[in-house]
């Protein structure tokens, strides 16, 4: 449906003066709280359907610059988030053979339940006035700005899809929140095999004695263990007890004894959202209701929070006199923010596909698993990891040098000058050069898939297999020089070399002399065999 543009905003006097925030959850909150407290004369009012004791939902987490973010927009609400929140846990990896840990001292969890009394309390302390057990249509309100924070589900931007350039794309694998009654010493990301398939926990402490225990699974391991009949089964709602109770059965060692809890937990696909415009009229998105990242990345209520002050300080900055300057303040916000979105939903979109595939690295040695975990959305350089975690780094290039690396040696340069040895052929190091190339047993292909499992990436992995049942000796993956196009094809060789494993075949990737850092990480974390250089720049 078409939303008109405003006219000159309402309100006592020219200019802005009254807002209405639709959905309670940290985006909204926050919203409403930052407005109130920059301008008091503003009318600011909530409408939420949920009382904040009811919310759905276990732990969130909070990065670091997230809360430095926090700090230096509401330092008092941030002070009550840090005394109740949990810190410093560390992550614990698990692969066949064992388990690799990574220290956490930046991680913080809080209950969202915790969390929103927080943010509703300061919200109301700053004069919002909310309208609990509401559900109000945007439509029907009368307001200068209408803030659409109702999440991944938002009726809002149904309704306004069209105008907004909104999709959606639902993922693969099945996932369902539960919680547990203990307090986890780390986090813990651990499959469990079973007769039907595996399922695999993402589980955090969140308080003193709450974990929070998400578990994930393939659709034939869900429907293979009559999980999905059980889902049929489950009232509107409601939580899946039977998925539950099976679940903990399952996953007995991980809980120590203690059991899981449901709170409207039921199977799920996870939904990335994204829209070309934030705005449409006087109705402006924040948080889920405007993009979504997958959860393995924990930065939907960082999202939130930070589109929240970002947009209060676009409606603040200036007078707002009518619909043509409200529309320059909305796309103000959206400029402002939308490079960072892309950003965290590009790493998302690789972390999900990571997950999407993590049993089929099992038999990695854990340190290489935690290799390509963390190198899995390009958000950490090679050498930062090794300088931070020589523990989990060192071991990582022994398994894949065969051999310790010597101290204090630049790690990407040693990486890169490993010898490989093959049974047809010795190479001196992993970066081919032009002669490498000119005998035709490598054969060259060019791709830029986004989909690592997808349709177009299963078509191009049995060409490849083709190739090398006709006696080619290797694959060269090439393409656009980008660092994002570089990342994809990291991905697509290493589904080549963890499915093609009936054939001897070398895997290359090309890329520009500027992304070594990243085509180094994709050696040590077994994506590629060896690489090549591109000339072209990345610019």
């Amino acid at each position: 449906m078409n939303t008109p543009t405003p006219s000159a905003p309402s309100g006592t006097g020219p200019g802005l003066r009254r807002v209405a925030v639709l959905g309670g959850g940290p985006g909204g909150l926050y919203t409403a709280r930052l407005l109130k407290r920059a301008r008091p004369g503003w009318e600011v009012d909530l409408y939420e359907e949920h009382h904040p004791e009811d919310t759905f939902g276990f732990g969130v987490g909070m990065s670091s610059a997230t809360q430095r973010n926090l700090g230096q927009s509401d330092p008092d609400t941030l002070r009550e988030i840090l005394d109740v929140a949990r810190h410093g846990y560390g992550s614990r990896l698990h692969a066949r053979s064992g388990a690799a840990r990574l220290d956490g001292r930046d991680q913080l969890a809080i209950a969202r339940a915790t969390l929103l009394r927080i943010l509703h309390r300061h919200a109301e302390k700053s004069g919002v006035t909310m309208h609990i057990g509401r559900v109000d249509d945007h439509r029907s309100i009368d307001a200068d700005v209408v803030v659409a924070a109702d999440g991944a589900g938002s009726p809002t931007r149904r309704a306004l899809a069209d105008e907004l350039g909104a999709s959606v794309h639902q993922g693969r694998q099945l996932y369902l929140w539960c919680g547990t009654d203990f307090a986890l010493p780390d986090a813990l990301f651990a499959p469990v095999h079973t007769g039907f398939g595996t399922f695999t926990t993402h589980a955090y402490p969140y308080a003193e004695d709450r974990s929070t225990f998400l578990v994930e699974t393939d659709e034939q391991t869900w429907r293979a263990a009559g999980l999905d009949v059980a889902a049929e089964q489950t009232p509107p709602g409601g939580s899946d007890e039977t998925s539950i109770a099976y679940l903990q059965d399952i996953f007995a060692e991980e809980l120590q004894g203690h059991r899981l809890l449901g709170n409207r937990t039921r199977w799920t696909r996870f939904r990335t959202v994204r829209c070309e415009r934030w705005h449409a009229g006087n109705v402006v998105l924040v948080g889920d209701a405007a993009h979504t990242a997958h959860y393995s990345i924990g930065s939907g209520t960082k999202l939130a929070m930070e589109d929240a002050i970002a947009l209060c300080e676009a409606l603040t900055a200036h007078e707002i006199r009518d619909g043509q300057a409200l529309t320059e303040v909305f796309e103000r916000y959206q400029t402002q923010r939308s490079s960072s979105v892309e950003r965290l939903q590009g790493l998302a979109d690789r972390s999900q596909l990571w997950w999407e595939s993590y049993v089929r690295r099992l038999d990695m040695s854990p340190e290489q698993l935690v290799m390509s975990f963390v190198s899995r959305a390009g958000n950490v350089p090679l050498e930062v990891f090794a300088e931070r975690t020589p523990e989990i780094v060192g071991p990582a290039l022994q398994d894949y040098a065969g051999e310790p690396a010597p101290a204090d040696t630049p790690v990407v340069s040693w990486v890169l000058d490993q010898p490989l040895h093959t049974d047809g052929r010795t190479f001196d190091r992993r970066v081919l050069g032009p002669a490498d190339l000119t005998d035709g047993c490598i054969v060259t292909l060019t791709s830029d898939v986004a989909d690592t499992w997808g349709a177009e990436a299963s078509a191009l992995v049995a060409e490849c297999s083709l190739l090398l049942s006709r006696g080619t000796a290797g694959i060269r993956l090439t393409g656009p020089p980008t660092r994002a196009a570089v990342l994809r094809r990291l991905d697509l060789a290493e589904r080549l070399r963890l499915e093609l494993t009936d054939v001897d075949a070398l895997i290359v990737v090309d890329g520009p002399e500027e992304l070594l850092t990243d085509l180094a990480a994709g050696l040590v974390s077994g994506r590629t065999d060896l690489i090549s250089l591109q000339k072209e720049s990345t610019s």
